[in-house]
């Protein structure tokens, strides 16, 4: 199994963590973004749009962090917990995974695109967007300790990387509390990886 990406990609920390979470070996082949690599024709074959991450298991090669959280859940968690069958909590997680690329990459993902890569985006709009989608967090995390149900899904997954980096476009997570926990409970998780902090806008103070 390989897969491509770079450290700093949050959404391909979120596939190498729950790799790791499911002790599925792997290769980590890292992409060199800032000499193209990811718009010539080798990997443009893996991935016509020329994103990061790319999984490649055997014969099947799969673009696009979320589906590739749920392939791997599907096809290798014997446990049936990370996306459980029950159809309400299936959809919970589908919920979440949408979030993930909704808010969170308009939000503390592009804030942080700003700070850590120099990317011209309204700062101010992807700082907004994080704080209220902070908010609603805090609220629900106040009824359960996970997204999705009692215990940890890929919806969890898919959330974590942006939102424990959010200090890095300059969001705060001190005002939630909850919040917070939530991360901590992932960081416990048996085999977590970190993602590498870049120690721009609110990281020295928060991570």
């Amino acid at each position: 199994m390989k897969l491509y990406g770079i450290p700093l990609s949050g959404h391909t920390h979120r596939v190498e963590l729950f790799l790791r979470l499911l002790q599925l070996p792997h290769e980590y082949v890292q992409v060199d973004l800032a000499n193209g690599e990811h718009k010539q024709a080798a990997f443009l074959a893996k991935n016509a749009f020329g994103e990061i991450p790319v999984l490649e298991d055997g014969d099947v090669t799969l673009a696009d962090s979320n589906a590739i959280l749920v392939y791997l859940a599907t096809r290798y968690d014997v446990s049936g917990l990370w996306l459980p069958r029950d159809a309400v909590v299936a959809a919970q997680v589908q919920r979440w995974l949408s979030i993930a690329a909704g808010k969170i990459a308009g939000g503390p993902a592009t804030a942080r695109l700003v700070y850590v890569f120099g990317a011209q985006r309204n700062l101010a709009a992807a700082q907004t967007m994080g704080t209220q989608l902070f908010t609603v967090m805090e609220h629900e995390l106040q009824q359960r300790s996970w997204l999705a149900g009692e215990h940890p899904t890929i919806a969890d997954i898919a959330c974590y990387s942006y939102i424990a980096h959010a200090p890095e476009g300059g969001i705060s997570l001190k005002p939630y509390p909850k919040l917070c926990a939530w991360l901590a409970a992932i960081r416990a998780l048996p085999g977590f990886v970190p993602m590498p902090v870049t120690p721009v806008g609110l990281a020295t103070e928060e991570m």
